[in-house]
């Protein structure tokens, strides 16, 4: 975990409330990808959403971002409620100050626009530049940050190597020098020796340049190492949220710790005894739209109901002073 100094008695950078997304598949059938999740993120902090696929967790950043409308819930976003139906000058600002990386670099980048042309797009659009030398130095300098050189600019991007393209990814979004950065499986379509360069970079620009990142991934080894504060999410929901140090060390809610259980250990020793924790929803009769949120402390919450928090605590520390009598 960093040792960063956020300020969380400051206002948080980015603030979700009850937010929904549900999509209308047929005039049956609604399918709610994100139902009523509440979570903030302060200025240069990394907060990690983590969960399977199908959670909602890319849902979560699309409709933050506004790629999709929010079905209900409020979203402020540095003091704008970019929520509703977007004014003019809120539209702007969010498109200048929030920036998203994708997860699959080539279906990102338009294989007919050389890297200068993808990396500038967003700086024309807004004209954030004063002439053609300070869009091109612009370009230069945030390309060398992120390990390329200039003369990599005039190349197009299928030149490239997967883990080179993500960084072409990471330019384009920083390029905007924007405050809150959402890195949707940022890393997932990398081979393992890249991933650790390009969080590595991530986080070597997030100390330079200030920016919040909302980290969105199901690898929890990475999440861990990179993310200040982490949310679960399951089916919709976020289930459990806290530090990274007490979600590790003091998971509550057992799709926490089912997910921590599957994490592959390095000690051959420790791997062998390694028992991967089931969780079935329905099988444990948990329902979570029957849940609130239950503070262990003040960073630290579980999604649930009173008895299933009674009864989850009882297990969790149980189960620590298993761990500890071994």
């Amino acid at each position: 975990m960093s040792n960063k100094n956020i300020d969380y008695s400051a206002e948080p950078l980015l603030h979700v409330e009850g937010l929904k997304q549900h999509f209308k598949i047929t005039r049956q059938y609604t399918t709610k990808a994100v139902d009523g999740i509440s979570f903030d993120i302060w200025p240069g902090e990394t907060y990690g959403l983590v969960g399977e696929s199908g959670s909602g967790k890319s849902t979560t950043g699309r409709a933050i971002i506004r790629l999709y409308d929010p079905t209900a819930g409020k979203i402020i976003f540095d003091g704008h409620d970019i929520s509703g139906k977007l004014s003019k000058e809120d539209e702007q600002y969010l498109r200048t100050n929030m920036q998203m990386i994708f997860q699959d670099p080539m279906a990102s980048l338009n294989p007919r626009k050389k890297v200068k042309e993808s990396v500038a797009q967003g700086l024309e659009i807004h004209h954030m530049y004063k002439d053609k030398a300070d869009l091109d130095r612009k370009v230069n300098a945030i390309l060398e940050k992120v390990g390329l050189s200039k003369e990599h600019a005039t190349r197009y991007p299928q030149q490239f190597s997967g883990g080179q393209r993500q960084r072409i990814g990471i330019a384009r979004a920083l390029v905007m020098e924007p405050k809150l950065v959402i890195a949707d499986e940022a890393i997932s379509a990398l081979d393992v020796s890249i991933q650790a360069q390009v969080v590595n970079l991530m986080k070597d620009l997030q100390d330079e340049m200030g920016i919040a990142y909302l980290f969105i991934a199901h690898d929890l080894s990475m999440v861990k190492y990179i993310s200040d504060r982490i949310g679960v999410m399951h089916l919709g929901y976020i289930v459990e949220t806290g530090t990274t140090d007490e979600i590790f060390a003091n998971p509550v809610h057992p799709y926490t710790r089912s997910l921590l259980s599957a994490i592959p250990r390095p000690n051959p020793i420790v791997e062998k005894k390694r028992i991967a924790l089931e969780y079935d929803k329905k099988k444990e009769g948990v329902d979570y739209s029957k849940g609130t949120v239950h503070q262990l402390t003040k960073t630290h919450s579980v999604l649930a109901t009173d008895e299933e928090f009674a009864k989850w605590s009882r297990e969790h520390y149980n189960a620590a002073d298993d761990s500890l009598t071994e």
